[in-house]
């Protein structure tokens, strides 16, 4: 017997915050973590006592967690929590705020995001990311993040019929997108042409379809519609909240995530169709996971990610508005940020800061999280659904 869900209605999520990234820098992910505070309340014009929650996700902050980080930045929450789910972060990250807000447990939690990179961080981070992954592939002289989703995306590929020209349609219209972002890294024009002719790093994986490491933080908060309203903040509400971690661990391959399992409960929460929605921000560490995602939200069917960008324009301005910052193939992936850009950029287009790049007339997103990759899957999916509170 199904569990009855209380809704999210009266929960408005506020103030996107970016910390403009860099692609190194020799600060810390505290520092970051501390900017994205300090712009957090300046932007809601609050006092940094008035933060009463926080939610904190962060794979450069060890040995410190998120308590760590409360006698850093001088704050003292009566709600905590430490989300280190990578790309999932920020959806369940909003997921458990609101909750707190619900419940009374917290009035203003901020969830902030961030990550630091100098020259060698990142091997240090693969290294230490998971024992499980290390153990599988290193005797066979293979590691890290495009090995692995080499691996997927040529059994997605052979399996339904994707090429490269599907995928490289995904990292050229988000691009596209970047261009008009001022946070994005990457600042040049990418043709379908110059996609194809990037240099091979693990076959099928060329270079667009890697997430360039960087350093940087997103933000947001999270209160009651009525503080939003009080405060006179730009807000917008949360409709639906799902995750799902280990789906479908049976599979031999990962060719669908957990959204498919509660998806119909994401748009039921909601109480929308996925044809109501206006613009998707997917996470997309490769594009193969964005198509899976098209697939697995409702929007194809299970093999009709390729036809459907095929017959989609996905930028700001298409058919079908995908990553309408750039996602993280152009604007940089910062780490556990990445799962927070998302959620960010959602925010910016329901709350008309978007600017150029802004979806014509959009009432409602949706942002999709995965993350912490072990040998051959993701294990954490998660998704929202946020609507202008115009």
């Amino acid at each position: 017997m199904a569990r009855p869900r209380q809704s999210y209605e009266g929960v408005a999520v506020a103030v996107p915050v970016t910390v403009p990234y860099v692609r190194y820098s020799t600060h810390g992910a505290h520092w970051f973590i501390g900017q994205a505070l300090k712009a957090l309340v300046e932007g809601a014009g609050i006092r940094k006592s008035d933060i009463d929650g926080l939610v904190v996700s962060s794979f450069s902050l060890a040995p410190d967690t998120a308590v760590g980080v409360t006698q850093h930045l001088g704050v003292s929450p009566r709600w905590l929590d430490h989300v280190p789910t990578g790309g999932a972060s920020g959806v369940m990250g909003l997921r458990r705020a609101a909750r707190a807000v619900q419940a009374g447990d917290a009035d203003i939690v901020a969830c902030i995001a961030g990550d630091a990179n100098h020259v060698d961080s990142f091997r240090h981070t693969l290294n230490n990311f998971s024992q499980f992954a290390r153990d599988a592939t290193y005797p066979y002289g293979a590691g890290g993040p495009n090995a692995l989703f080499a691996f997927i995306t040529a059994h997605y590929m052979r399996r339904y019929g994707a090429t490269r020209e599907d995928f490289g349609r995904i990292a050229v219209a988000q691009r596209a997108n970047a261009l008009k972002n001022p946070n994005a890294l990457m600042k040049k024009p990418l043709s379908l042409e110059d996609y194809l002719r990037a240099k091979p790093v693990s076959d099928p994986i060329h270079l667009f379809d890697c997430v360039m490491p960087c350093a940087g933080a997103d933000a947001f908060l999270v209160m009651s519609e009525a503080r939003a309203r009080d405060l006179g903040l730009s807000h917008a509400l949360l409709h639906a909240a799902v995750e799902r971690h280990n789906a479908f661990a049976d599979d031999p391959v990962m060719v669908r995530g957990g959204w498919r399992v509660d998806r119909d409960e994401l748009y039921a929460q909601a109480g929308v169709r996925p044809q109501d929605i206006d613009f998707v921000q997917t996470y997309d560490d490769y594009p193969v996971i964005v198509m899976m995602q098209f697939e697995d939200l409702g929007f194809c069917a299970k093999g009709e990610g390729p036809a459907f960008v095929r017959s989609h324009t996905l930028t700001h301005d298409g058919s079908f508005p995908n990553n309408t910052g750039g996602g993280q193939l152009s604007v940089g992936q910062a780490g556990a940020a990445g799962g927070y850009l998302g959620v960010v950029e959602a925010l910016r287009q329901l709350t008309g800061q978007a600017g150029q790049r802004a979806v014509p007339d959009a009432r409602l997103g949706l942002v999709a999280g995965f993350g912490m990759v072990t040998y051959d899957r993701c294990l954490c999916t998660g998704a929202v659904i946020l609507g202008s509170s115009a």
